[in-house]
């Protein structure tokens, strides 16, 4: 690294250290810079955790950063500084020529994920719906991360776009030339983080950084489920967890969520961990209009004839439990109950079985099909267009399908537990047993054949109290704590 480069970044940190600025026109050299730094973070664990972070211009890790504490402490700072100064300088430091901007006193919500894939799975959904209704009305920078997960940059226009709306999707990794360090200032995460760099990372920010530090909790599905997850999940969201065990507050998707975070929480008291505080905040369910032409379209889409359309929402992985609906709706073809069956969403893992008893069925001449490409319009015009959509997950954080076919006035056919249970027990539902294929035979058969029950389900669904995403995100912002010292003003987008 250039002795230019380095003094740019300790140039940074002197000013938001408020070292007072040499006379113009005189240079200064890095030894100097660094001694008018040293007494300025003395012991102070968010200092030095910034100091560190700037001179690599890379987020430390846990054991590294320790090691400049202690040596800090044991040899003075000033000589721990040298040895950071020396390892920054090696000539294959990864990050040798990034420059670094301190963030000070802002909120940067931390939206990688969101803003690279083409998935609108349901915490892509609930990332989006919040930020977009955060940028509307709050400052708020949308921050990711670089290609090696050294630490956070501003995200590009694109990335920016496909985060909020989705409509940019797959965006090849931009060069970090720009790290952003957070001082003073609040770091939210409100996706699933498991890579194991970025967790790291995060870890050690919410421990020492002095940053306030929020996070949504979906569920803890990879540990309560693990059977039902892919291979590698568990681990990786265990690391989440490390990660999140230095958070000060946790917003829970729901309060069945919330009970499986705080039996976590509890465990930690055994490593002398407090965790964050965790409260539950029910995300909304709100159906989306959708225009007379779209409608049309959908209606072609969908519909095979006259039969009644069952639609299942959620990507085909053993959780969803689609291979019990199959099931189900075998059992109710042989009996002659006429009706045709969508499943919308896309492939999971272990997906295999569920494929081949699609394909038997499809090969039998049953009304049964799979749409994974989707777009809004004929997500909510098939919520519509069902006497019914079942949704017999074996754990849900949440259960967005459950929420949004309600709020469109279909019943549900779902489980009788969990958040499930607690999205749907204002009406509208029909709760059966997952584990029991019988059960759920049973559920879809009384939605299907029994027109005086689905009348009065479809009312109580219509009937259920509505709440947008304008609400959630007020309350999110209002629980995560809206920060003091920051000017209120929309971003353009």
């Amino acid at each position: 690294m250039s002795t230019s480069a380095l003094l740019d970044r300790l140039r940074a940190l002197s000013d938001v250290l408020g070292v007072p600025a040499p006379p113009s026109g005189e240079k200064v050299t890095v030894a100097q810079s660094l001694d008018a730094i040293a007494p300025l973070l003395g012991t102070a664990t968010d200092r030095l955790w910034l100091a560190q972070a700037t001179v690599l211009a890379e987020f430390p890790e846990a054991p590294a950063f320790e090691e400049f504490r202690r040596a800090a402490r044991l040899d003075g700072v000033r000589k721990a500084l040298d040895a950071v100064v020396a390892r920054a300088s090696r000539p294959f430091a990864p990050n040798r020529n990034v420059t670094v901007r301190i963030a000070r006193q802002k909120v940067l919500v931390d939206v990688h994920h969101t803003a690279r894939t083409g998935l609108a799975t349901g915490i892509q959904r609930v990332v989006r719906q919040t930020i977009v209704e955060w940028s509307a009305r709050h400052d708020i920078e949308l921050v990711g991360w670089d290609a090696r997960f050294l630490g956070l940059r501003t995200l590009s226009a694109p990335e920016r776009q496909n985060a909020l709306y989705g409509s940019v999707p797959n965006i090849p990794h931009v060069r970090n030339r720009v790290l952003t360090i957070p001082f003073e200032s609040t770091y939210i995460l409100p996706e699933l983080a498991i890579e194991n760099d970025r967790t790291s990372r995060i870890s050690c920010l919410a421990e020492f950084s002095g940053n306030a530090t929020r996070a949504i909790g979906f569920d803890c599905v990879p540990l309560t489920s693990s059977e039902t997850v892919g291979d590698g999940m568990s681990a990786a969201f265990a690391k989440n967890l490390a990660a999140i065990a230095h958070f000060d507050r946790l917003s829970t998707i729901s309060e069945a969520a919330a009970i499986e975070y705080r039996g976590w929480r509890r465990m930690l008291s055994g490593a002398g961990l407090r965790g964050p505080v965790i409260d539950s905040l029910l995300l909304p369910s709100v159906a989306e209009d959708v225009a007379a032409d779209d409608f049309a379209l959908a209606r072609a889409e969908l519909l095979r004839g006259d039969a009644p359309l069952v639609v299942v929402v959620g990507s085909h992985e053993p959780r969803k439990n689609h291979l019990a609906v199959l099931y189900a709706a075998e059992r109710l073809w042989q009996e002659d109950v006429g009706f045709q069956l969508v499943f919308i969403g896309g492939n999971g893992w272990h997906g295999d079985e569920f494929k081949a008893e699609l394909a038997r069925l499809q090969e039998a001449g049953r009304p049964v099909r799979a749409i994974s490409a989707i777009s809004d319009p004929l997500l909510w015009s098939a919520y519509r267009l069902a006497r019914l959509t079942v949704f017999p997950s074996l754990n849900e954080g949440f259960g967005l399908p459950v929420g949004e076919s309600l709020s469109a006035g279909t019943p549900v056919v779902t489980s009788g537990f969990g958040s499930m249970k607690e999205i749907a027990g204002g009406g509208g539902a029909i709760f059966v047993d997952p584990r029991d294929d019988d059960d759920v035979l049973r559920g879809i058969r009384a939605g299907l054949v029994d027109d005086a029950l689905h009348a009065r389900l479809a009312a109580e669904a219509r009937e259920l109290p509505l709440r947008g995403w304008a609400e959630y995100a007020d309350e999110l912002w209002s629980y995560f704590g809206e920060p003091t010292a920051l000017t209120v003003a929309p971003q353009n987008g």
